[in-house]
């Protein structure tokens, strides 16, 4: 994709030659684009669709450690974090803007494996790079990518559609991606303590990807269509399992009742919060950044979705006098709380 091997200063280039090297490995494929990179704003047609439209900001030493995170990987990740909030809707994501902010200690090469790694997953999920920003930043690396997608106004899903007595569904499985930072921030800590060490990560690649390099569920809303099965309420889950089902719950307002023994946790993010003397449920519950999608859907569309192994019934929603519980593997009933990633949090 891109030809240097060498180490290039980006002073170098300046802005406009860096923007003009960046993008011109970017290839127009959604047939909404009208004009991308290289006028004052992109032009798109979304026809009679709605337009759905979401913005990420990912901060170094905040949203990721470049110790060990791959400069790629975190290209990769910076889409598919704001893709999956277009899917949350469920909707079609089609463009994104890419924007960053880095420092001098950047070179070149650097920059275009981020760059790289974000046109991965543009071509990947069939999404066009239209535009962006690239700016110095002396607080180090910053990446802000929006993206923009469409849906019919009768297939969006919102926050506040969940209905008393809809099942309460989530896809693929949950923890992994938390199970997966703490893995990484223990051969961290290793490495500054003795360099000569060697991370051990081996047996352990499903949970380091599902941290590094996270996929968004696009399949997923092309099961749900061809289900013929519209959610009625839907969101990604960014932050953690409770704060995501507590989110439903207060804009739809109504309760839930969640079954922990219905929480689907791969068994290499149990076996693995084991051994650090993390309980499993936990870390699904309060670690984020799985990235998977948590609906809702009528009692009446059980049979449609009973026999896809991705999809698991993990609850149903209740009045809101209720309130929000959890049962226990034992029976015993706990309020869920939210207990995530709080961006401004101590």
């Amino acid at each position: 994709m891109f030809e240097n091997n060498d180490k290039t200063n980006i002073n170098d280039l300046g802005e406009f030659g860096l923007i003009q090297h960046l993008t011109q490995a970017v290839e127009l494929t959604e047939k909404s684009t009208v004009k991308g990179i290289g006028d004052d704003a992109a032009v798109l047609d979304f026809s009679d669709k709605k337009t759905l439209i979401s913005t990420d900001l990912l901060l170094e030493n905040v949203h990721f450690d470049l110790r060990y995170v791959p400069l790629k990987h975190l290209g990769y990740k910076a889409v598919q974090v704001n893709l999956s909030d277009i899917y949350a809707m469920n909707g079609m994501a089609s463009q994104i803007t890419f924007s960053i902010g880095l420092s001098s200690k950047f070179p070149l090469e650097a920059v275009e494996e981020i760059y790289e790694g974000a046109l991965i997953a543009c071509k990947k999920y069939n999404v066009d790079l239209v535009g962006g920003d690239t700016s110095a930043s002396v607080q180090g690396l910053v990446i802000s990518v929006t993206s923009m997608g469409y849906a019919d106004t009768d297939r969006i899903a919102y926050r506040s559609g969940a209905k008393e007595g809809d099942l309460l569904c989530v896809s693929g499985d949950l923890g992994g991606a938390y199970v997966g930072l703490q893995l990484l921030e223990r051969e961290k800590q290793i490495f500054l303590e003795n360099p000569q060490i060697q991370p051990d990560l081996e047996g352990k690649d499903y949970i380091i990807e599902r941290q590094l390099k996270p996929e968004a569920r696009k399949d997923m809303i092309e099961l749900l269509a061809k289900l013929h099965v519209k959610p009625n309420a839907m969101i990604d889950i960014s932050d953690g399992l409770a704060s995501e089902i507590l989110h439903i719950c207060k804009a739809s307002n109504v309760g839930c009742k969640l079954h922990e023994d219905k929480i689907p946790i791969d068994p290499m993010t149990y076996e693995t919060a084991r051994e650090f003397g993390l309980d499993p449920t936990v870390c699904a519950l309060s670690g984020g950044e799985d990235y998977e999608l948590l609906f809702t859907v009528p009692q009446a569309d059980y049979d449609k979705i009973k026999g896809q192994l991705d999809i698991s019934v993990i609850g149903y929603m209740t009045e809101a006098a209720a309130g929000c519980n959890m049962i226990s593997k034992s029976g015993n009933v706990h309020e869920i709380k939210a207990q995530g990633w709080n961006a401004f949090g101590k």
